[in-house]
């Protein structure tokens, strides 16, 4: 990644309402270059369309962002060059009936497409080759992901990918472009407590490395800068809360799918 190093993000009274009122409000972030940005918040509190707005994805209503020294929602094309989403649902969702070397070297002849120079697109072809082979070697080597233990290594189809696989492929296509800040939505869905520690391990790494990272969640840990989306919550025992969780986590996954399909709808990217 040398070249690039990351962005600082900073946003005050950031707010983006959509058709079912306010998806979230009155977002405050401080966070240097390298940062690990964690959005933590019950699932359907507007943890994605914060995650899409910060990336320059989804245009804010109120409040303002900096993301290095571009300004939303005033210059979102400047940030959406420098930005990277990953496992975003119906954002970047994995093909599942292509391989794991086919995802990877789309994504690189893409990335050379839109995101290299003229002159980089004049040169010969074996050229052209090897330095996308060199993009996704850099990548997945980021990401974690080793193509040997995969069961059939490149030949993999995405559908065999254990979960935790599939997010760091997730995570090495969005590399591929070099962003300066990464965006990851919904890092720990489903993932057991070491997968999870894992998963943060890499964000944790990315960072280190200097890239930028913002990830979704329902639980930060404890050395990221947490940016809250949920509601400020009223002190019940830990036990309601339990109970109360798993009630409403299917009604939130419902409205989540919506909103998000609808906020896609409105920014033109669905």
């Amino acid at each position: 990644m040398g070249e690039h190093h990351g962005v600082a993000v900073s946003a005050e009274g950031f707010g983006l309402k959509g058709p079912r009122g306010w998806a979230f409000r009155g977002i405050d972030i401080t966070a240097e270059p390298g940062s690990l940005i964690a959005v933590e918040g019950p699932s359907g509190s507007g943890r994605t369309c914060l995650l899409l707005a910060l990336s320059g994805r989804m245009k804010p209503s109120e409040g303002h962002a900096t993301v290095g020294s571009f300004r939303l929602p005033k210059q979102m094309s400047a940030v959406r060059r420098i930005s990277a989403p990953a496992h975003v649902p119906g954002v970047t969702d994995l093909d599942p009936a292509l391989t794991v070397g086919e995802h990877l070297l789309e994504r690189a002849l893409l990335q050379r497409r839109f995101g290299g120079s003229l002159r980089g697109l004049l040169r010969p072809r074996g050229d052209r080759v090897t330095e996308a082979r060199l993009r996704i070697d850099t990548a997945l080597t980021a990401a974690g992901l080793d193509r040997e233990t995969l069961p059939k290594g490149s030949r993999t189809s995405v559908r065999d990918l254990e979960r935790l696989e599939a997010l760091r492929l997730s995570v090495a296509l969005a590399l591929i472009g070099r962003p300066r800040l990464l965006a990851v939505d919904d890092l720990d869905l489903k993932l057991s407590d070491a997968e999870r520690a894992e998963a943060w391990a890499l964000l944790r790494s990315l960072a280190e490395s200097g890239t930028t990272v913002v990830a979704v969640c329902s639980e930060a840990p404890e050395d990221a800068v947490v940016v809250s989306t949920g509601p400020k919550p009223e002190p019940e025992t830990a036990a309601e809360q339990r109970h109360n969780d798993k009630n409403t986590e299917t009604r939130e996954n419902d409205n989540k799918e919506k909103e998000t399909a609808d906020a896609l709808a409105e920014t033109g990217l669905a």
